[in-house]
């Protein structure tokens, strides 16, 4: 009803009292149901009509949502029904994506300025919303409240009749019950008539009062006399449209209730029920569904997690999980399509008996010489997991066992909320979160899986050698998916050594030649054929949700037979969960293994984990190549457990178009055959930081090591020990002993600089984004810095001595660090 046609029935009404009455009727009139064809009419003294709330109406409209301090308020679309309060990016998403939704029943509405309100239910969702205007705040306040009211009250009812519905007495009373509920109704149905009665009465008195008042309108009395009449007027008659407007809300309000309250809960029942039985089919089908593809990628003559082109072209989005659009809310995506650039097919059957038949033929495609055996044939006939298979009986009988893990409880939030931004290595963290293993003993575990260097080593082939090296840069992650501990912050000259020449035929050395950034140079050469060298430096932050680790650094693999030389780096890992949640580490990245002597390339894939992926979870994916770009080898499997590599007989243009829009390259494959295999953990390992049956013998007490070496470091075993307390005690000291030699070791080198020196040293570091650089004369013990003749970075390159040391138990060079 419009202003002007209230005007003409009650010419007597001011026009602040019509502004009042107006947007009374704008918000019923904003609430009238879609399907309702009549319009409003006037309010009139002899049809007291106006548009009210029904209970199945919706109320919709465009607020602005608070996001996070990056983007602000948002434009959304909201939506209120049935005492839900929904918002989604736009109207279009409304059919298959919500972005969120509060009950009113149990929330709170409050009003902060002219077109400011917040919604919250109590501390697990608030929105902070704003209207365009002050008008259309009121709105949505009016109709938020009486929504509240309305499912507050269904929500009771709900409750009760759900009580009544278990109870078996419940069931026997039940006619009682409707008796009862329509002797209500019949009562309320008695007092809007008696509503309806009085305001027939109220209407009559009504008019009779107006009529009187009008003619003391006309009677000739003082100006602040005939004022007075007029506001007593205005008032009545606005006191009457009001009036007759609550007695037609009561009135349909009771029809309504009679018509559909019995229905509605009815209806929420089955909804409760139905919604049970879908999660728990969902649930079944879920199983089912998982227990289907495992069983069809193990039935498959193909590569793993391969053989489905329609399978292989759908995966996990690559990198983008973590970021979320809006404050830390849980947002819904759809599964995209995966930016896998190739897909392999089987090979025509004729490739296959040419393979059994004519292996020369094959071998000569490869470049191998006539009658050598080739990797499918012979390198992977045999088990090539199996380090039985080498015959070699250990000489010294390793510990299978450690102390088990302590159950100590710790306040996490209170040390994490003042770490946040911070560099990993300048945190002062307990013991609680480690694992009794230094980072030196780490990157030693890179060698859980040495076979397979030593059968690349007796490859004729840079092809089939570049598979096995790439297996061995995967392997090399296998044992991180449940070690969520922290490794120790191994302290500055701190050394670590393997020797197992006896056992294995190699030996290993790691030393932290550098603090801040921490560093670690690594060297293993083994007497079948191999060397492997690598510096690590590790950027790491934490992000409050999870901490991402990312390695700095190349490793190199030479063989001495071949002078092949391999480099690579390492992807990122990153910890999830870390303030709430069960802790789960991921790999994610991409890594390009290089032979810089014939130009070979592999390039490896390890896809982010994604909820929404149909693919297998930790799936590593690659394809080998010569100098001129060709494919030879498929590479596929996951970094947890298995890689296979499949030799490519043909390869074609012609598959589904990737991300980027061009088309993907169709491999057409032998049978995939195994390159490597996860060795189990050991029995109990859960308990044991679910450390492998390498890591159990890392930090064995021996004879003979240096001074230096991490088994003798004091804090890391009584960590060991389970005695935690002492560890933290320990670790703090020798911690406070490092950064006290650091001091005296940067005055030194100030002393012996020349002012000149010194002048261009300080300004260098005032010039430098790295503030906290402090010139430091520290040299390592057994590695040196050199550029690397191969890729021209720095890097610290073993120099010699230590061997020859331990044989003549020498140790007088080393400083005392522990």
């Amino acid at each position: 009803m419009s202003c002007h046609v209230a005007l003409r029935y009650f010419p007597e009404v001011s026009s602040d009292v019509m502004r009042e009455f107006s947007g009374f009727l704008s918000f019923y009139t904003a609430w009238r149901p879609l399907s309702d064809t009549v319009k409003p009419r006037a309010v009139v003294m002899s049809e007291p009509k106006v548009p009210i709330l029904a209970p199945e109406d919706t109320y919709k409209g465009w607020l602005f949502k608070w996001t996070n301090y990056i983007k602000g308020y948002q434009r959304r679309w909201f939506v209120l029904s049935n005492g839900l309060l929904s918002y989604y990016r736009s109207q279009a998403e409304m059919g298959h994506t919500c972005r969120g939704t509060i009950n009113l029943a149990t929330a709170n509405i409050t009003v902060e300025d002219s077109c400011n309100f917040v919604i919250s239910n109590g501390g697990t969702q608030t929105y902070h919303l704003k209207a365009s205007s002050e008008v259309e705040r009121q709105r949505w306040i009016t109709a938020l409240e009486l929504a509240k009211a309305k499912a507050s009250r269904m929500q009771a009812e709900s409750d009760d009749s759900g009580d009544d519905s278990t109870s078996p007495a419940a069931s026997q009373g039940a006619g009682s019950r409707n008796s009862e509920v329509q002797s209500t109704l019949r009562t309320l149905n008695s007092k809007v008539e008696d509503l309806s009665t009085c305001n027939d009465l109220i209407a009559k008195h009504g008019s009779a009062l107006q009529r009187s008042l009008s003619e003391l309108e006309g009677v000739r009395l003082g100006g602040e006399t005939s004022e007075k009449i007029r506001q007593v007027t205005e008032r009545a008659t606005l006191f009457r449209i009001t009036s007759n407007a609550m007695i037609n809300a009561c009135r349909d309000f009771l029809a309504l209730a009679q018509a559909h309250s019995k229905r509605w809960q009815k209806a929420l029942q089955a909804e409760r029920e139905q919604r049970v039985r879908l999660e728990e089919t969902l649930e079944q089908l879920a199983k089912q569904h998982n227990h289907l593809e495992r069983a069809f990628r193990g039935a498959t003559v193909l590569p793993s997690s391969q053989s489905n082109p329609a399978i292989d072209s759908k995966g996990p989005v690559p990198g983008k999980g973590d970021v979320s659009d809006e404050d830390e809310e849980n947002e819904f995506f759809d599964a995209c399509e995966d930016v896998q650039e190739f897909i392999t097919v089987p090979a025509d059957p004729k490739y296959h008996r040419r393979s059994g038949s004519n292996v020369s033929g094959i071998s000569s495609e490869l470049g191998m010489d006539d009658g050598t055996t080739s990797l499918d044939e012979q390198s992977l006939a045999s088990n090539p997991e199996s380090p039985q298979s080498q015959e070699v009986v250990p000489v010294r009988k390793r510990r299978s066992r450690i102390p088990d893990k302590p159950n100590y409880s710790l306040n996490l939030w209170s040390i994490m909320k003042n770490c946040i931004g911070k560099e990993l290595s300048k945190i002062p963290m307990p013991v609680n979160f480690n694992e009794p293993l230094s980072m030196l003993q780490r990157l030693s575990e890179d060698l859980e899986y040495y076979e397979l260097l030593d059968r690349g080593a007796k490859c004729q082939s840079s092809l089939e050698q570049m598979c096995y090296v790439a297996a061995f840069t995967v392997s090399s992650y296998s044992t991180t998916v449940h070690r969520t501990g922290k490794p120790f912050n191994p302290l500055l000259g701190e050394t670590f050594e393997l020797d197992r020449v006896q056992e294995s035929g190699y030996r290993s050395l790691c030393e932290q030649v550098s603090h801040h950034p921490p560093a670690a140079a690594h060297h293993a050469i083994s007497e079948r054929g191999w060397t492997l060298r690598q510096e690590i430096a590790l950027a790491s932050k934490f992000r409050g949700k999870y901490l991402s680790i990312m390695p700095l650094g190349s490793i190199h693999c030479i063989f001495e037979k071949s002078n092949n030389h391999y480099t690579w780096k390492k992807v990122t890992t990153t910890v999830h969960n870390i303030i709430v949640g069960k802790l789960w580490i991921d790999q994610s990245g991409e890594i390009d293994v290089v032979n810089h002597r014939t130009g070979d390339r592999c390039h490896l894939k390890f896809a982010p984990y994604s909820y929404f992926s149909r693919d297998v979870a930790r799936k590593v994916t690659g394809v080998v190549t010569d100098k001129d770009g060709k494919a030879h080898y498929v590479l596929s499997g996951t970094w947890d457990e298995k890689m296979e590599c499949s030799r490519v007989m043909q390869s074609s243009r012609g598959g589904e178009n990737g991300a980027d829009g061009r088309q993907k390259t169709v491999y057409q494959t032998l049978k995939a055959k195994e390159l490597w295999r996860k060795t189990p953990l050991p029995e109990g390992a859960e308990n044991m930081y679910y450390f492998s049956t390498l890591a159990l013998t890392l930090n064995e007490p021996e004879e003979g090591v240096a001074p230096t070496d991490s088994r003798r470091r004091p804090d890391q075993r009584l960590m060991e020990q389970g005695r935690w307390e002492e560890a933290n005690a320990e670790k703090q000291r020798l911690e406070e002993k490092q950064r006290t030699v650091r001091r005296e070791r940067e005055r030194e080198a100030n002393r012996s600089a020349n002012p000149a020196e010194e002048a261009l040293i300080e300004d260098s570091i005032s010039d430098s984004p790295l503030k906290s650089v402090h010139h430091d004369n520290y040299k390592p013990m057994w590695f040196e810095r050199q550029v690397d003749p191969m890729t021209r970075e720095p890097t610290h390159i073993y120099r010699g001595g230590y061997w020859e040391a331990k044989e003549q138990g020498n140790w007088d060079s080393c400083p005392d660090i522990f």
